[in-house]
């Protein structure tokens, strides 16, 4: 016990102890993590040791790879696959904005009209958010063919799945009050919905919109390695032909890229943030 200047006593307070129970469930979930990590750590086969034997491979790629051939023959098509990449992640994304708002509208709480309709939009939006976008474009272009076009679709059925979900829980969370007020007024859900829920969480949706956006502009880059068009088929080439440097060329270009896309997003974000 202390006594200030101001003549206040402090007096320490005594440390928390925790019941023996507690301190053995702690126990006992450390000593399961270390255990599913050691199952884990020799199922994928992790070496370090493998890694550094393989250091002088790793050297005569780089050795290949730099400096970067950043001639027109090559640079030329980077930059045209760079914005069909782009245009996939964008269409990608817009186009799965009717969907996925239909079946977060369905899926949430609130707004869903039954029990029936909620867990069957619930389960739908599972399967599509389960089943990886890579998948989805080889399922793709085994029906439409090489191109651009299956990535489109592909990205749109994932995005689906995963925006729909997250809208759902934004509607879910949005504040009860002027939802309440409408339905003491007799509205019905639609009604509530369109001008109570999705008006108090916009901002929100437009936010998680802008980060699927970023997010699926990285995933058409990988749709392009399994022949669904832009950048990534370009990147995917030049590694299959061991020409590492026009490889180096794509993934500076890949890297511009993103990071305008990152800005532009944060742009947007910080307006809308700005104006709420």
């Amino acid at each position: 016990m202390t006594v200030t200047e101001t003549g206040v006593r402090r007096v320490p307070v005594p440390p928390r102890r925790r019941p023996p129970r507690t301190r053995t469930l702690a126990t006992v979930i450390v000593a399961a993590l270390l255990v599913v990590h050691v199952i884990a750590w020799r199922s994928t086969e992790m070496s370090f040791a493998s890694l550094v034997d393989g250091a002088d491979g790793m050297w005569q790629f780089l050795s290949e790879a730099i400096p970067p051939d950043v001639s027109w023959e090559v640079l030329g098509p980077s930059l045209t696959g760079a914005l069909e990449t782009l245009w996939v992640g964008l269409l990608g994304t817009t186009l799965s904005i009717p969907f996925a708002l239909l079946l977060a509208l369905a899926a949430a709480r609130g707004t869903a009209p039954g029990p029936t309709a909620y867990q069957a939009a619930r389960g739908l939006l599972s399967f599509l958010r389960a089943v990886p976008d890579v998948v989805f474009a080889l399922i793709f272009v085994t029906a439409v063919g090489l191109g651009p076009f299956p990535g489109v679709l592909a990205l749109v059925f994932h995005n689906v799945g995963v925006m729909g979900k997250l809208w759902a829980e934004t509607i879910e969370d949005a504040d009860p009050g002027p939802a309440t007020a409408l339905r003491s007024a007799g509205a019905g859900r639609l009604q509530v919905a369109a001008h109570a829920l999705l008006p108090s969480v916009t901002p929100q949706m437009v936010g998680l919109l802008l980060y699927r956006f970023d997010v699926n502009v990285r995933s058409s880059l990988v749709l392009g390695l399994v022949g669904a068009g832009g950048i990534g088929f370009l990147i995917n080439q030049s590694i299959q032909l061991f020409r590492f440097d026009e490889m180096l060329t794509h993934v500076l270009v890949v890297l511009v890229l993103i990071v305008a896309v990152d800005q532009l997003s944060a742009l947007v974000r910080r307006r809308l943030g700005s104006e709420a």
